[in-house]
């Protein structure tokens, strides 16, 4: 095999390529365990070497996830999906160090989300409460310093700590839009859902019913892909204006939303400033032609009793809690 030819491997729980140059190597990895096979990949990958592989039921449970596949020969390594993937389940080395051409060159923003902890405002008696509802296992206790510590890097802005500390966390998503779930069009007895949501916005409540808590939506789409009542698409062209030029694309139109169990739309993007070709394209394959009203307020949703209940041992923690429910 020649220099410069990707080599794709693919295990159970890694996807890999690698690409050697005479004076670079590029190292792609897909930790296939964090996907959740949301299909932003494929929707922003502008060669198109990224495509969904669907996830496999079984009596309304998931027996096989989604996923995503790469087609090596189309990759350039340009790192969009990168950045856009919501669980940081991409990483991109060039060299063996981190790095990302399209930011780098300014051709993609940086996604605009934060998570900040304010030790003033913490009850450290929900130390533990905090922890534990973190689903990406990011967040911490520094003993030695006797403060919260969070790994940003990895961090999803679910905004479960957020709502765990009593406002000691402050989350900012990166993507407004809404999620809505329709019970009365679920499939009997399927939860399928709930396996694939990285958050507990779609989760099994103590009644054994599913249920939606809206605010920890990181808008990924995943529980659309997994739902059996399939979002049906049609081809829809689109023309945007970069740097005086006029670019023509298509993108795929949800057609069907009235008869979907569970809807999320995707209508605006807080990023870094840049107006490339590559992510106006990508922002109009992303959002939704749908500029609604202002995101969940976050001042009620602190206190919303369906947003406590639905966090893990919140019974436990309401000691704690009790003056705010």
């Amino acid at each position: 095999m020649s220099r410069g030819t990707p080599k794709k491997s693919r295990t159970e729980h890694l996807m890999t390529i690698n690409r050697d140059m005479v004076t670079r190597n590029y190292l792609m990895k897909w930790d296939l365990d964090k996907c959740v096979g949301c299909q932003i990949g494929p929707l922003v990958c502008p060669k198109e070497a990224l495509t969904h592989i669907p996830a496999v039921l079984e009596n309304g449970r998931i027996l096989q996830k989604a996923s995503v596949d790469v087609d090596e020969k189309k990759c350039v390594n340009c790192g969009i999906c990168v950045e856009a993937c919501p669980k940081h389940a991409i990483e991109l080395t060039i060299n063996g160090k981190p790095a990302n051409p399209v930011i780098e060159y300014g051709a993609f923003p940086e996604f605009d989300a934060k998570t900040i902890f304010r030790k003033e405002k913490f009850d450290f008696g929900l130390k533990d409460f905090v922890i534990e509802n973190c689903p990406t296992h990011v967040i911490s206790y520094d003993e030695q310093r006797d403060t919260m510590r969070v790994d940003f890097d990895h961090c999803i802005h679910c905004r479960q700590c957020e709502v765990a500390s009593k406002g000691a966390f402050e989350v900012r998503q990166a993507w407004v839009g809404s999620v809505e779930l329709y019970r009365e069009k679920c499939v009997a007895d399927c939860f399928a859902c709930t396996d694939i949501c990285p958050t507990r916005a779609l989760h099994i409540n103590d009644d054994g019913e599913l249920v939606l808590a809206d605010y920890y939506c990181i808008k990924c789409g995943a529980c659309m892909q997994v739902c059996p009542i399939k979002p049906e698409y049609e081809e829809e062209v689109f023309s945007f204006e970069s740097h005086g030029m006029t670019h023509t694309r298509t993108k795929q139109r949800l057609v069907n939303k009235e008869d979907l169990a569970v809807v999320v739309e995707r209508w605006r993007i807080s990023h870094t400033p840049v107006s490339s070709a590559a992510w106006l394209e990508a922002l109009r394959k992303l959002s939704d032609d749908n500029a609604k009203s202002v995101e969940i307020d976050r001042k009620r949703a602190l206190r919303r009793v369906d947003l406590i209940e639905a966090l893990r041992g919140y019974r436990k923690a309401k000691a704690f809690l009790k003056k705010d429910i």
